[in-house]
């Protein structure tokens, strides 16, 4: 369709909170979890999971996007935040985080990630992939995946459409393609090695890609949200705005600003909203529908790049500069008080 990147509609699935060797089943009760655990051997890999929200408004001239914490187990670890190339960045959410218990330190998926240029434009992508640049974006996690994935050889009991890892990737698409949204989703097959028992080989398939943003031709704009797990309860901010929650619509009773954005929201039109009351608008509503939750805020353009609003509060460890990245060039990392 003109205008439009490739779209893949996915299944819904049931998601499991908790992947070690011996278990991902969200069925299971915390007391499970907890024998189970006592049960690992010194040796096994576990990872770490990030739960929650990534909602992302795109308005006028500006892409404001959130993502709020949401643990789906006792040690879960917060979405985390990172540049992909010059014109997106991602929400990492699932097994983000794997630890070795003989390496006291984790190994994390958004960090040592070297940005990616465009792709070949010879490279076609195959169907149930996304376009060249994020295909390459793909595949890129993919192969930092595949040798955690291999170390799990116990049997897991989950379903085949529950993802380990996904990501939200936000941004610009080239070619005048204007702001994109897109959800990338990874799921693992396990096959058993009949000569040894029960051993298992596990692989990480190829990513698959669901756009969110834009939405189909004369389809109403409006926030867009991915949830992870997918099937987590409540409504999306959408839904809220939509059914006049009365938390949101006080807002626009409050600030005739703040009603105009909810007015180009609920038209179907959220693209037309100002950028700085649209920016503010999110600022005001996050706390609301997050409650004590943390969350992170920021806004991204085409011009400026991309700047936090509010940023995480976990420290920003040194990494090693790269060296073709421009000085001028967005980045993620919490400025330092003046």
């Amino acid at each position: 369709m003109p205008g439009h990147r490739q779209r893949v509609s996915l299944c819904p699935a049931v998601f499991s909170p908790r992947i070690t060797l011996f278990v991902l089943c969200g069925m299971l009760c915390l007391s499970l979890f907890e024998a189970l655990a006592q049960e690992q051997h010194e040796d096994e890999i576990v990872a770490n999971l990030a739960g929650g929200r990534a909602i992302v408004h795109v308005a006028k001239d500006v892409i404001v996007f959130a993502a709020i914490d949401q643990p789906v187990e006792r040690n879960s670890i917060p979405p985390r935040v990172m540049d992909l190339d010059a014109t997106h960045i991602g929400v990492l959410f699932g097994a983000s985080e794997w630890r070795i218990p003989a390496d006291p330190k984790p190994i994390r998926l958004d960090r040592n990630f070297h940005r990616i240029g465009r792709g070949d434009p010879r490279y076609q992508s195959a169907p149930g992939e996304g376009e060249t640049d994020l295909e390459t974006i793909g595949i890129a996690f993919l192969e930092k995946l595949r040798p955690l994935v291999a170390q799990l050889h116990h049997k897991l009991e989950f379903s085949s459409d529950d993802p380990i890892f996904q990501i939200v990737i936000i941004g610009y698409a080239p070619n005048d393609y204007g702001p994109e949204v897109w959800v990338v989703e990874y799921r693992i097959e396990q096959e058993q090695v009949a000569t040894r028992g029960d051993y298992w080989q596990t692989r990480v398939q190829r990513p698959r890609f669901t756009q969110l943003y834009p939405p189909e031709k004369h389809a109403p704009r409006t926030i867009v949200e991915s949830r992870y797990p997918q099937d987590a309860k409540g409504p999306t901010l959408a839904e809220q705005i939509q059914g006049n929650d009365p938390h949101i619509t006080h807002l626009g009773s409050g600030e005739a600003r703040f009603a105009r954005v909810l007015e180009n929201i609920n038209r179907g039109q959220a693209q037309k909203a100002g950028p700085i009351d649209s920016a503010d608008f999110m600022r005001a509503v996050l706390p609301l529908i997050a409650g004590n939750r943390t969350f992170v805020l920021g806004t991204m353009d085409e011009r400026h790049g991309f700047e936090w609003m509010v940023p995480p509060v976990e420290p920003v460890e040194k990494v090693q500069e790269d060296k073709n990245r421009p000085p001028e060039a967005p980045t993620l990392r919490r400025a330092p008080k003046p």
